[in-house]
């Protein structure tokens, strides 16, 4: 006998599987066995029953509520693994009925009482064996109920209904199974031990009935043929009714697709229809044009209170036009004639709108310059400097910077006139501020009114503009700077962004800070660049537009830099040192200014810059040419004129240079003192009796007037190095032909020995011809008696042919150290080449000259 499914714990945990796979949390299998699916009527035309597993599964609830009982249907997949099918649940269980005609009673129907449809044959279910009856579960079962005690789970208590149906119809099949049996055997007269005799008997009666069947239906062939004519006849009527019939439906399957296709197209045309009206009035609302917006363009007014409006209606119109352009328009709409003619209707508005606005904003910017320079009090006056006060202006222009924007992204070649409308309005009023104020500047600074003469070549104490004060000037063309070049950065940047220039912003060195400080709350900043939708631009660092913005703001500042170069020639003709001044100041203004767009100011301070270099250079050179006039004067003794007046122009302009680049200064220094060495030379050359005296006193002169400077001036050592060299080299050459002048057969004869010591033995000299001994005695007396006389010859010399007294105490001791050193030399010579021949040592000879 086979095993119980019942029992069979891996059928149980192929079904625990299969319900966690469906997604059902907390269901336990209480039990579970393998049946067989099927319906009788289905069985007897030949279908097989499906194979099937039926359980029973418990959820317990965790909130004290009743636990619920299922009953779940599983089948086999195709790989033989089980998955749900049905689920029922238990307590809509009414009835377990075994099948009466099935003697094995292993097949039962389970009534449920909330089927649909009760009128449908209810499946069939079969057991492998009676043991898998429901009856041996109960024990099983009763385990689900709770640890507290609570009673019996809604699962035992339907077990125990199926039970109990199970087992009375079971014994009322019985029952009736023995009373045929008895009632049958009654018929025999048999009782119930005569079995073989009563299956005997049951054979010859069913062979008997056999024969008889076979002989009934052998008497009854006519009435078989003429039934089966008859039901030939009748099933070829049916045949032809179904043929008919047939026709019939295929007429009318081809009507209804007809119907429905013409259905289907009317539905489709009209949610076609429908889909067209919405796009065509969507395309209408692009196409309308608002009453208001059209007054506007074509004859509104410009004022101030009717900016909002025409502000309004240029982005309504940008987006308009935007709206049928392809990106925004769909392609197919392009080339309708309407989307045509109203394009060309919105290109109208936007010219006649744009042609308006263009002619009013240049009358506007004439008419508003002209104003300010009808009335004198925006300028400076006699005794009054008046800054440039342009708020007002760029508070009324900027009331139509929203405008510009919005003309830029109408019609970006309206900007061209309206640019050059500006710059030439407003380059009139600046050129005539500056002329005003660069005229009342001068005239108002206190400045010495005769020119400085630092190096002219008169030979007067008076050093003339050494002491004059001249500060003033310079700090009119700083006050002039000060004023104007921030002026001119704002109004560069101002007109960059109120012009629509897409550039990076014009913001100077210096400015963010200022910004930081004033909290950004700066009225005049509110001029960032933005697109029709009202956003701010970012602006490409390199913008295409920068060349065409320097192009403009030459226009809008041309010609003022004249004023600024008659403040530097005015202050050159007063001072030309102030130009070193004036040169720093620039410098410091032109290392601020590193916006790309205030390219003008740039180049006004790199011309300024230019032009003071110039005047400075030109002032050098005649500088230069007072210096090399001295050459030509007849004859030049003592201490040259400029020499002194040079130490003083350059303390001078060490005094102005005030820490800034020393490239100026330092180039008119080595134009100035290399055209007066040239010079010297030149001067002390044109008498060769006195040119080392010149030049020893010249030099002399320089290097005690630049002392000081050389020690703090790189340029200034430099020549003072050369002048000590050239000073040396003169005091050698003076000296010495004082010496020979005084003891030339001394040292004449100690120079032929030296000569010949080169060709000859030292012995031979002695026998040459004029170098015998008689020949150094004869020398030696001459030269040497009355040498106080000679010495005392040589200083009286010296120092009459020196101007300074200064000078002569350290030239007679060079010139003392070198005829020691001189005559020691020949006592050596004298010694070496002649022996002990009688002379005056070099001691006694220190001892007389230590006498002078």
């Amino acid at each position: 006998m086979a095993k119980s499914s019942a029992d069979d714990a891996e059928l149980r945990r192929a079904c625990a599987q299969a319900v966690a796979a469906s997604g059902a949390r907390g269901e336990e299998v209480s039990f579970s066995i393998r049946v067989a699916k099927g319906r009788g009527i289905f069985e007897k035309l030949g279908r097989l029953a499906k194979p099937r597993v039926l359980a029973l599964t418990v959820k317990q609830s965790t909130k004290g509520e009743a636990a619920k009982a299922f009953l779940r249907v599983l089948k086999y997949s195709s790989g033989a693994v089980l998955e749900p099918a049905k689920l029922y649940k238990l307590k809509h269980l009414t009835k377990v009925e075994v099948i009466s005609n099935d003697p094995s009673g292993c097949t039962f129907v389970l009534g449920f009482d909330n089927l649909r449809s009760q009128s449908v044959a209810p499946p069939q279910w079969t057991m492998r064996n009676i043991d898998d009856s429901p009856l041996g579960q109960v024990t099983l079962d009763n385990q689900s109920s709770t640890q507290d005690g609570q009673e019996k789970s809604v699962t035992t208590q339907t077990e125990r209904k199926v039970t109990v149906t199970v087992e009375n119809d079971l014994v009322s099949q019985a029952k009736d199974e023995e009373e045929d049996m008895e009632a049958l055997l009654d018929t025999y007269v048999m009782g119930i031990g005569e079995a073989d005799a009563f299956s005997e008997r049951l054979k010859q009666e069913l062979v008997a009935l056999e024969a008889a069947n076979v002989y009934q239906l052998l008497q009854s062939e006519p009435l078989i043929d003429e039934g089966l004519d008859a039901a030939s006849a009748t099933v070829d009527d049916m045949d032809e009714w179904l043929r008919i019939f047939n026709m019939k439906l295929r007429h009318m399957r081809e009507d209804i697709a007809s119907i429905e296709s013409r259905n289907n197209g009317l539905e489709m045309q009209s949610v076609n229809n429908k889909g067209l009206v919405e796009e065509l009035e969507k395309l209408l609302d692009r196409l309308r044009i608002p009453q208001e917006f059209a007054a506007s363009l074509t004859g509104g007014s410009f004022e101030e209170s009717r900016m909002l409006k025409n502000v309004e209606a240029c982005e309504w119109l940008t987006g308009a036009i935007r709206s049928l352009e392809v990106p925004n328009l769909d392609p197919c709409y392009v080339n309708m004639r309407a989307v045509r003619e109203k394009r060309a209707e919105l290109e109208k508005l936007k010219t006649t709108f744009v042609r308006r606005a263009s002619e009013f904003l240049r009358n506007y910017f004439s008419s508003l310059v002209d104003f300010m320079i009808s009335d004198k009090s925006y300028f400076s006056q006699r005794g009054q400097l008046k800054r440039p006060d342009h708020a007002d202006l760029r508070y009324k222009c900027r009331t139509y910077a929203r405008l510009l924007q919005h003309l830029k992204s109408l019609d970006k070649s309206c900007l061209g006139p309206l640019r050059k409308a500006y710059c030439h309005s407003l380059n009139l009023l600046l050129r005539r501020e500056a002329r005003e104020f660069a005229n009342e500047l001068r005239a108002s600074t206190k400045a010495p009114k005769n020119p400085a003469v630092w190096l002219e070549g008169s030979n007067s104490g008076g050093q003339n503009g050494s002491s004059a004060d001249t500060s003033t000037v310079s700090d009119a063309y700083s006050k002039m700077l000060t004023i104007f070049i921030p002026l001119l950065v704002d109004e560069s940047s101002f007109f960059a962004h109120f012009m629509c220039f897409e550039v990076p912003a014009l913001v100077p060195t210096g400015a963010l800070n200022a910004k930081s400080r004033s909290g950004g709350n700066d009225p005049d900043d509110d001029l960032n660049l933005m697109d029709p939708d009202g956003n701010d631009l970012k602006p490409d660092d390199t913008s295409a537009e920068l060349g065409t913005l320097n192009d403009a703001l030459q226009e809008l500042l041309d010609g003022i830099q004249e004023d600024f170069y008659a403040v530097v020639d005015w202050a050159y003709k007063i001072d030309p040192l102030r130009c070193i001044s004036m040169h720093g100041i620039t410098e410091r203004y032109l290392s601020g200014q590193k916006a790309d767009a205030a390219g003008f100011v740039r180049r006004l301070l790199h011309d300024l810059e230019s032009r003071i270099s110039t005047q400075f250079s030109r002032f050098i050179d005649e500088a230069c040419h007072q210096i090399e006039r001295n050459e030509r004067n007849v004859r030049q003794t003592g201490i040259l004129a400029y020499i002194p007046r040079f130490a003083v122009l350059a303390s001078r302009m060490e005094q102005y240079i005030q820490g800034q680049s020393r490239d100026l200064i330092d180039k008119a220094y080595t134009k100035l003192v290399s055209t007066m060495f040239t010079t010297l030379d030149k001067i002390a050359h044109s008498d060769p009796k006195t040119a080392d005296i010149v030049l020893i006193e010249n030099y002399a002169a320089f290097q005690n007037s630049l002392y000081d400077l050389a020690n703090v001036v790189p340029t200034l050592a430099k020549f003072y190095h050369e002048a000590s060299e050239s000073y040396e080299q003169a005091c050698t050459r003076h000296i010495s032909s004082l010496i020979y002048l005084q003891f030339e057969r001394l040292f004449q004869f100690s120079r032929k020995v030296d000569e010949l010591t080169y060709t000859i033995a030292a012995e031979e000299i002695p026998f040459q011809l004029g170098l015998s001994k008689t020949d150094l005695r004869r020398v030696i007396k001459s030269s040497l008696s009355g040498i106080d006389k000679s010495i005392g010859a040589m200083y009286r010399r010296l120092q009459k042919t020196l101007t300074s007294d200064e000078l002569f105490p350290s030239l007679w001791d060079k010139c003392k150290k070198e005829f020691l050193d001189k005559y020691e030399s020949f006592v050596q010579m004298v010694t070496r080449i002649y022996g002990n021949e009688s002379i005056m040592s070099v001691a006694d000879m220190k001892d007389v000259l230590a006498n002078f």
